[in-house]
């Protein structure tokens, strides 16, 4: 992946022998907007539970967070009332960082990772929430000059995963590695600690995801349903998954990279990606 300017950490599972292969699959990498599904399984498992009420109405203003992301509430330029339920899907569907950062303010970090070790999932970190997420340096660059942030994201990291960026830096952001992703899949997609309610919430919403340029294209057709979230941050590329195919067998895919090329729009990145994770899944199903 190097030769096509990718630094990647990759783990494709089958879910139902277990068998997998990867790539580098044990590095921890930050999570983006990955963070947005441990979010998502927290809330739904509060709701359940009877901590949250899905119905609540919250007033949610514009503006909360510095970075708007692609779609949704963060591009709203008026308040609006917004229900829980409906705060989970922008989060987890259009990956709404408004909406997310609305959703932790219900859960805070803090509890979304007491969530996960209620469950028994381990190997994923949550430290923060949206507002420190998004504020990175593409705030204090104009738009022309989107190059230099992505040019500071490439080169001002150390050989132990510090940055000079705190959202790329391991020790100060939310993390995980594929491997552990790829566990978190597992416990959605298999029998598990989590509820079925809950269980049945999140893998619905990630059936519902939109944003899906990045590893869809290879893993979506009339034989298969690919349901995931993508993580996109500076030079980071991320996405996790599980497709499942009309035959019964299901993989769960998780594909972390760090862009080595210092640019916003990479779109060479986004099929190496999708064309290594197939390669993998491709191997494990003739098996």
């Amino acid at each position: 992946m190097h030769d096509g300017g990718l630094h990647g950490c990759l783990l494709v599972r089958d879910l139902h022998t277990g068998d997998e292969l990867g790539i580098d699959p044990d590095a921890q990498l930050p999570a983006a907007s990955l963070v947005k599904v441990p979010l998502a399984l927290a809330t739904a498992e509060r709701i359940r539970r009877g901590e949250l009420d899905g119905a609540t109405m919250l007033d949610v203003q514009p503006g909360r967070i510095t970075t708007p992301g692609p779609t949704g509430r963060s591009w709203f330029r008026h308040p609006a009332r917004l229900a829980v339920d409906d705060l989970l899907y922008l989060s987890t569907c259009v990956s709404d960082g408004t909406a997310a950062y609305a959703l932790f303010g219900l859960t805070p970090p803090a509890r979304v990772a007491a969530v996960l070790d209620d469950l028994g999932i381990d190997g994923l970190t949550v430290r923060h929430g949206m507002g420190e997420l998004s504020d990175t340096p593409v705030e204090r660059f104009e738009p022309a000059q989107v190059h230099l942030a992505h040019a500071l994201a490439v080169d001002a990291g150390t050989s132990g995963r510090g940055h000079r960026v705190p959202q790329l830096d391991t020790t100060c952001a939310n993390t995980g590695s594929a491997r552990a992703w790829a566990d978190l899949l597992q416990a959605l997609w298999t029998p598990s600690a989590i509820h079925p309610v809950a269980d049945d919430r999140v893998r619905g919403l990630m059936a519902h995801n939109v944003l899906r340029h990045r590893l869809a294209p290879d893993f979506s057709s009339d034989a298969s349903t690919w349901s995931s979230k993508t993580g996109t941050l500076l030079n980071l590329r991320h996405e996790i998954g599980v497709v499942e195919h009309s035959d019964g067998q299901s993989f769960a895919v998780a594909v972390l990279t760090e862009s080595l090329v210092p640019a916003a729009v990479h779109p060479g990145a986004e099929a190496l990606m999708a064309q290594v994770a197939r390669s993998l899944r491709d191997h494990l199903r003739q098996l």
